[in-house]
């Protein structure tokens, strides 16, 4: 499926805590009916990717189900690119999902011209990622 970009809409979530903040990025981690949601804000690059490595980390995890909030993403590199498919295949092998909700504009370009959009499932709203 390929991603469009769509105005956010209402988000209700439980669970919260910080991930970290590396530069210019920060991830807050939450968990909704069992689906970790991480919100990611500012830009995801080399310096930054820490970060969100961290947070996709699904050790342990039976049937890991995550869900990427990428709205408040400005801009996103290489480093982006290859966190996000490294964890599809990890969250894949484990028996679980990935799925990449509102992305920007800009962000969207990134993700289509390396046909991430085709690799991961891509929703125009958290709301409708965190569907069944």
């Amino acid at each position: 499926m390929v991603c469009q970009y769509h105005p956010m809409a209402e988000r209700h979530m439980t669970d919260t805590r910080q991930a970290g903040h590396a530069g210019r990025l920060s991830v807050t981690v939450t968990a909704t009916d069992g689906i970790r949601v991480l919100s990611l804000t500012g830009e995801l690059d080399h310096d930054t990717g820490e970060t969100l490595r961290q947070a996709l980390d699904v050790t342990g995890t039976t049937r890991p189900r995550i869900v990427v909030d990428m709205r408040r993403v400005t801009f996103m590199d290489s480093t982006g690119i290859n966190l996000l498919v490294a964890a599809y295949q990890t969250v894949t092998r484990a028996d679980g999902w990935i799925r990449l909700a509102a992305p920007t504009e800009a962000v969207l370009r990134t993700l289509q011209l390396v046909g991430v959009d085709e690799l991961i499932a891509c929703r125009p709203t958290l709301r409708e990622a965190l569907a069944p």
